[in-house]
């Protein structure tokens, strides 16, 4: 059993800037590849970022390469999400999740926070 909880949320302008934090506890960190999803009003939930458990594999949504960075540190259970040139359809809740597994592919994942909230004005 693996709890993760977000923070970092905000309200924020287009073209900034924000960094969001995921603190995992329960069972041992490095095991799991951590996710990163969002959904905004109205739509589905979707795939944002994920990274392996060493760190040493990512992947990305289209939207958000380029401009999105997730990493980790295994020391303090801890997975980022440093997100650069925001734009307002980035507005969404922003979900952290775990499962166990190496691939950075596939959306099933079995661990869920409950969501913060970034909101990106024009």
């Amino acid at each position: 059993q693996v709890q993760v909880v977000e923070s970092g949320g905000g309200l924020v302008q287009a073209g900034t800037s924000l960094r969001l934090s995921c603190a995992a506890s329960g069972r041992v960190f490095s095991d799991y590849t951590m996710g990163w999803f969002r959904q905004a009003p109205g739509k589905d939930r979707e795939f944002v970022a994920a990274i392996s458990w060493s760190g040493g594999l990512t992947n990305y949504a289209d939207s958000v390469k380029g401009r999105f960075t997730i990493s980790r540190d295994n020391t303090r259970n801890t997975v980022y999400l440093q997100m650069n040139s925001l734009k307002p359809e980035d507005t969404a809740v922003y979900y952290c999740a775990a499962k166990m597994g190496v691939s950075v592919f596939g959306y099933q994942y079995d661990y869920w926070g409950q969501g913060t909230q970034v909101t990106v004005s024009s």
